[in-house]
């Protein structure tokens, strides 16, 4: 009865970072070029994460990193600021791939309306872009930063430094399905054709090269969280958000991107597990608070309506705000929830204050 995310934060506390490193260097240095092209690839937003990653791969370690941004689907002025940032005084050259602003708004609505996931298919975007550039620039080595085993992905996905390349390939597009639909439904239905939906595609067998290694940073170096951020206002003048971050109490993760929000309070409604938990149990993990501050916070923060950006958010969307709760109350799940008086309440918390505790 121990999740993954907490048996990884003990693996961690045992790994022998020195060696580790070592291994980095080794990795580096076979990949290294001194003709002036890149050497490597890094994804990101300009979040703390990917300031990190790319700042000490090319200041550190000395490497020459392309950076490359899938961008937010409805930017925050901070979140924007710190993108440029990034790139201005981190000093970083970068590829921003803009999909099309309707297609993204028609798929981001279907997800909703079909799996209550509002990032779904911005995440398979965001994740099968950085293959496809490196491929197309002759790059062979991809750095992502932590591996989301950190926050309770399965433990054995941690347990190696590279990542198998049937993560970001398929062998056909038969069975692909974008925002919970066939690629056929999605050209019937929503007329959508081949070209919209293309670059949200993982890429297929024979378009990948056979030389691209994608590696995780976070094996090599302990990464944590904070340290992400402090390391980044330094470097790069990141800013944290200049409000606490509705459904928890934090500033500084995932806020560059209006829609955020209402990802995390989806992910509660079907899981029962909010935004607040997820930054608790991290900070418990790396020993900045304790077990019962925690609970504490989770018992305040979790599952608040986001409701800052809610309405810009839907209008954009095209939904409206009571359909929207209505389709929240549809993916409640009944072992989770309970119905009282026209209310849902979780049945079981880790504060012992569920209706059935």
């Amino acid at each position: 009865n121990i999740c993954d995310g907490c048996l990884q934060g003990k693996i961690k506390k045992q790994i022998d970072w020195k060696s580790r490193e070592e291994q980095l260097l080794k990795l580096l240095d076979k990949y290294r070029r001194t003709d002036g092209e890149y050497d490597c690839l890094v994804p990101g937003s300009g979040g703390k994460d990917s300031v990190y990653a790319s700042h000490l791969l090319k200041y550190k370690y000395g490497m020459n990193p392309l950076t490359v941004t899938w961008p937010p689907i409805m930017y925050t002025d901070y979140g924007y600021n710190n993108y440029k940032n990034w790139l201005d005084i981190g000093g970083f050259d970068n590829i921003t791939y803009k999909p099309s602003g309707e297609v993204m708004r028609k798929l981001t609505k279907i997800a909703i309306e079909t799996l209550l996931h509002p990032f779904q298919t911005f995440i398979l975007g965001q994740k099968n872009l950085a293959p496809k550039i490196a491929t197309k620039y002759g790059i062979d080595l991809v750095f992502y930063g932590e591996n989301e085993a950190e926050y309770g992905n399965p433990i054995a996905d941690n347990n190696q430094s590279l990542r198998d390349k049937s993560f970001f390939s398929a062998s056909n597009l038969r069975n692909i399905r974008l925002a919970g639909k066939s690629l056929e439904e999605l050209k019937e239905k929503f007329d959508l054709n081949l070209n919209d939906l293309k670059i949200f595609l993982p890429l297929l067998g024979s378009e990948y090269s056979e030389k691209l290694q994608i590696h995780y940073l976070g094996y090599y170096l302990n990464w944590i969280p904070q340290e992400a951020y402090y390391y980044s206002v330094e470097n790069t003048n990141f800013k944290a958000r200049p409000h606490r971050t509705q459904g928890t109490y934090s500033k500084y993760n995932s806020i560059d991107d209006k829609i955020d929000d209402l990802h995390y309070y989806t992910r509660f409604i079907k899981f029962g597990i909010g935004r607040a938990t997820d930054d608790a149990s991290q900070e418990i993990r790396n020993n900045h608070i304790t077990r019962d501050e925690g609970m504490a916070l989770v018992k305040r923060f979790d599952g608040e309506l986001p409701d800052r950006y809610l309405s810009e958010v839907l209008n954009y969307l095209e939904i409206g705000e009571d359909y929207f709760h209505s389709r929240c109350n549809d993916f409640r799940s009944p072992h989770l929830w309970k119905e009282v008086d026209g209310k849902w309440y979780l049945r079981h918390t880790v504060n012992k204050d569920g209706v059935d505790d």
